[in-house]
């Protein structure tokens, strides 16, 4: 078994900002998996708001790479338990190796990454696309440039309601709104109504993941659906989540990558909680291996590797927010030559 890093910088088409951040350029980390013939690819992003660098997801594997190297598993989740008490302080390490490892298995039993999970494809919702914040001008513009039937729409500034509403007036798409921790409990309960009489599904992440005080009020009087994203970050977060959130939004890089990200799924179900996987401005790699979830999953933001120019890979495709999966076993991820 070989570890091997390959390192990207990822052009966005459009300066992407959310609340507390704003980027043109994503660097990101794809992990490789090599056995013999065949190869898994993962991948992680850097990611300043949680300390993570590129070399600091690199300097974390090295620490398990002879375990890694060594070969001695059978499956990923076993090389997930093996391999924690290493990188349990860095997810997205941890992620990116996964995902590898996950589409290496898979292909090795000659079968896509859903069929070896034991899914089918046959019922699995559409992805949204992504308007990050910026002039109400701009956010049209980009809004028309593609055209979908979601959009989630990341709000966070002074005249929130007045940006739903101009966009409105362009689609008649469903709207999901994500205010990334930055508005109150009483901010969130006096704009539901409006935001539902513009066709909003839910709210993501009104509060800080620590105002338990808010969302307990939140939870209780808001007219709109609230996801968790920030308050679920890890396995033990979505109990925590249960009577406060209507549902949570799994990232892979923060929980650890696919092998956590099912646990906390099927936790979520059976406390009657809707489920939800979101993405980070990545490539093929991770995008694709969000999709193999898609069974498992009410709802889905899985746009990453469209807010970029410059994708080194292939995978999944998307027909107006439907998720095509290509002909190839594993995740389908595979880098260009």
């Amino acid at each position: 078994m070989q570890l091997i890093y390959h390192t990207f910088d990822l052009q966005l088409r459009h300066t992407f900002t959310i609340a507390h951040d704003s980027r043109d350029v994503q660097p990101t980390l794809i992990v490789e998996l090599r056995d013999g013939h065949l190869s898994g690819l993962g991948e992680a992003t850097s990611n300043p708001y949680y300390g993570i660098t590129i070399p600091n997801m690199i300097e974390s594997l090295e620490t398990a790479k002879t375990i890694i190297e060594g070969g001695a598993y059978q499956s990923a989740e076993e090389l997930w338990d093996l391999v924690h008490p290493l990188l349990q302080n860095n997810s997205f390490a941890q992620c990116a190796l996964d995902e590898a490892a996950h589409d290496l298995f898979a292909k090795k039993k000659n079968q896509k990454l859903y069929e070896s999970w034991g899914l089918n494809i046959d019922n699995i919702p559409l992805t949204n696309f992504t308007i990050g914040i910026d002039t109400v001008e701009k956010m049209v513009s980009k809004m028309k440039e593609l055209p979908w039937p979601v959009y989630k729409i990341k709000l966070g500034t002074n005249e929130d309601l007045r940006i739903v509403s101009e966009l409105r007036k362009h689609t008649n798409a469903l709207f999901r709104v994500d205010a990334n921790c930055a508005w109150t409990a009483e901010q969130t309960i006096a704009f539901a109504p409006g935001l539902k009489k513009l066709g909003v599904e839910f709210i993501e992440q009104p509060l800080a993941a620590n105002d338990i005080e808010g969302m307990k009020k939140v939870f209780a009087e808001c007219v709109l659906p609230v996801i968790a994203d920030e308050s679920c970050i890890i396995e033990s977060d979505v109990k925590s989540c249960h009577g406060l959130f209507y549902g949570i939004n799994v990232k892979l890089t923060k929980c650890g990558g696919p092998t956590a990200a099912k646990r906390m799924i099927a936790e979520a179900k059976s406390l009657g909680m809707k489920t939800m996987i979101g993405c980070m401005t990545e490539t093929s790699v991770g995008i694709s291996s969000i999709a193999h979830f898609l069974p498992l999953l009410d709802y889905v933001d899985m746009d990453g590797s469209l807010l970029i120019n410059n994708d080194p890979a292939s995978g999944v495709t998307f027909d107006y927010g439907r998720i095509i999966f290509p002909n190839r076993t594993g995740s389908g991820a595979m880098l260009n030559a």
